[in-house]
């Protein structure tokens, strides 16, 4: 005689599911330096990019990844330390970092009180306040 079962939840469905493990590799970039003619430095200068030509040679100033933004031959091999734990890039732990010290004055120094900036309106705009100098 057959013997019938109940699907029970602790059992699993289907084939075992491995867990992705993150991806804690480099990205690897270059500094470079590329000679172009002034046309192509004008575009670039405007855009922010440029096409470089086929064939042209471009110096390489320092290879470094972009995520933690140490030196290749510093870091090759080891997990990327900005995928791991961020916080290195913002100067360490901001709850345990010593506050900004507040410069003293001079003794001989008097406190002049100046007079009111408004930095919310149009007051603000046409003083130059809230928009870049130009």
């Amino acid at each position: 005689m057959a013997e019938t079962r109940t699907l029970v939840e602790s059992e699993p469905v289907g084939p075992p599911v491995e867990e992705e493990q993150a991806d804690l590799s480099h990205v690897w970039v270059v500094a470079a330096e590329i000679e172009v003619v002034p046309k192509v430095a004008k575009v670039a200068d405007y855009r922010g990019s440029f096409k470089a030509t086929e064939g042209q040679r471009i110096d390489a100033l320092e290879v470094y990844c972009k995520g933690c933004r140490r030196p290749y031959d510093e870091v090759t091999g080891q997990d990327c330390s900005a995928k791991i734990d961020n916080r290195h890039l913002i100067g360490g732990d901001q709850s345990t970092r010593a506050k900004r010290k507040v410069p003293v004055p001079p003794k001989n120094a008097r406190m002049v009180p100046g007079g009111r900036i408004q930095r919310r309106g149009i007051e603000a705009y046409v003083g130059g306040v809230s928009r870049p100098p130009r």
